[in-house]
């Protein structure tokens, strides 16, 4: 048996680099396909696990997944109940925004956010695009920054094209491995092709009918840089739904509610319309902001309406 780090999945074949830094093909033993029903994938990119020969002693299976230090996951866009991992064992992430084609929302962010909060995983976002946007771009990005700078996310300001904000996003790659997500179109590979130009990864234009991005990243992959970074490279994605997170749980993936969730009146609070509430108090006193309180309403009455759904079941 050997070691082996899984550098892509195709759904039946995963490429792993082993730790004599080989390059193999593997498929998955057929016990771990059993083991956990939850997951649409039970070995992701990122994950550590170990190898042994099949029976005919030419080809190798997947035998174990070594225990995961954090993951990201997401609900399965394709099967209900089912939670699909994004990537394992990452030291950050970039979540690539862009303010205009496409735009993400302030929704999208918050909700990738709570994904991370749970490992407490760094997440750094890179507004990408710079040289399209016009003053009134520019007034609506810094908004939007100003809004995740002031919670404690680092924000960078990023043109693949016009090579601006390259070096900084070297500096903090440097020695990690580093989860790059967002939309379809918000140049996700033109900014790693600029970081490393060996990769020569596929970009495209976005769609003329919708302003969308079109995939051109099918499975989520990782990319060992010259200088020996890693880089997890994912497909984009429009939607990002939380999987088995309650309603009362979901301020604890907000970062400014929660330090305040021990002051709140009732253990149960739902920081909506119960008195003595510490988190509804702070956002009317705008220590809070709007965009991310009605965010949290938003999310807390969608997990809530899920809830329902499957208890009524």
């Amino acid at each position: 048996m050997i070691k082996g780090l899984v550098l892509k999945s195709t759904g039946s074949w995963y490429e792993i680099l082993t730790e004599n830094n080989e390059r193999i093909n593997a498929r998955l033993k057929g016990v771990l396909r059993l083991e956990d029903t939850k997951d649409t994938n039970p070995v992701a990119v990122g994950d550590k696990v170990i190898l042994q020969k099949e029976d005919d002693g030419q080809d190798w299976m997947i035998a174990a997944v070594e225990e995961r230090e954090n993951y990201i996951i997401r609900s399965s866009p394709k099967h209900k109940g089912a939670r699909q991992v994004i990537a394992a064992n990452i030291d950050q992430c970039l979540l690539i925004a862009t303010i205009d084609a496409p735009r993400t929302s302030t929704g999208f962010i918050d909700r990738f956010l709570m994904a991370t909060e749970g490992f407490r995983i760094p997440v750094i976002i890179v507004f990408n695009k710079q040289d399209l946007l016009d003053q009134k771009g520019l007034k609506k990005q810094e908004f939007t920054a100003n809004l995740y700078s002031s919670i404690g996310y680092k924000t960078i300001f990023t043109s693949a094209t016009e090579k601006q904000g390259i070096t900084e996003l070297e500096a903090l790659l440097k020695d990690k491995t580093t989860l790059i997500f967002g939309h379809s179109g918000v140049g996700k590979s033109s900014l790693m092709n600029a970081i490393d130009s060996n990769l020569q990864l596929k970009t495209n234009t976005l769609s003329r009918f919708s302003n969308r991005g079109m995939h051109t990243t099918t499975f989520a992959e990782m990319y060992l840089l010259e200088n020996g970074d890693r880089i997890i490279d994912t497909p984009g994605v429009r939607e990002f739904g939380h999987y088995n997170i309650s309603p009362e749980e979901v301020s604890h993936y907000f970062v400014e509610m929660r330090e305040r969730l021990n002051a709140c009146k009732f253990n149960n609070c739902t920081h909506s319309y119960e008195p003595d509430c510490a988190v509804k108090a702070a956002w009317m006193n705008h220590e809070i902001s709007d965009e991310r309180y009605k965010s949290y309403l938003n999310i807390y009455e969608e997990i809530k309406a899920h809830y329902k759904h499957w208890e009524q079941k």
